[in-house]
């Protein structure tokens, strides 16, 4: 038997490689290049990473491979770049714009009050998204390989996922019970 949980863990790494090079690459071609075409095609090719890893997870699957814990760890990889991708770019763009092009000073995130309570909030549902997009995933890898008993390690991953996912929401949802205050106020 051929030890393909590590082509799909070497996979999910690339991807994650890649994701940066194209983003960074991207940027700077926009910013320090100043070849706004190129830029675009490719910052829009950054998406296309997860539909690599989405196909040649699918194929791997399909070919007979078992299932195994590195599918699901294509799958998390995949939710996690729907549901924090765009803030991801976004966050690098006010960067480089604020660097290399001029821009204005990036956006921090709210550290206290009400309004970082709210952003904990909406990352909080982020990190949902991530989970129930990964766990959408995961059904469609079951599905395809039609056997539920060769796919449990695939959900194994979710367990441990569930238990932070839960954490994470007691701690940002405390934030709306006690909001964070302002030091030495």
């Amino acid at each position: 038997m051929r030890n393909k949980a590590g082509s799909v863990i070497f996979l999910v790494a690339g991807c994650e490689i890649g994701f940066w090079v194209l983003l960074v690459t991207g940027l700077a071609t926009r910013y320090l290049l100043r070849v706004r075409r190129l830029s675009n095609a490719l910052l829009i090719s950054v998406p296309m990473v997860d539909v690599v890893l989405l196909a040649a997870s699918v194929v791997d699957l399909r070919s007979g491979a078992p299932a195994s814990p590195a599918h699901g760890l294509a799958a998390i990889y995949i939710g996690v770049s729907l549901a924090f991708g765009p803030q991801m770019i976004h966050w690098a763009d006010q960067r480089f714009a604020h660097r290399f092009a001029g821009g204005p000073v990036p956006v921090k995130a709210p550290k206290t009050g009400p309004a970082h309570a709210a952003y904990e909030r909406g990352q909080w549902l982020r990190h949902l998204l991530a989970y129930i997009v990964a766990a959408a995933i995961l059904g469609i890898f079951t599905l395809l390989v039609g056997d539920v008993h060769r796919t449990l390690q695939l959900w194994s991953v979710m367990v441990p996922w569930a238990l932070v996912l839960t954490i994470d929401f007691v701690i940002s949802f405390s934030y709306t019970i006690a909001p964070r205050k302002r030091q030495g106020v």
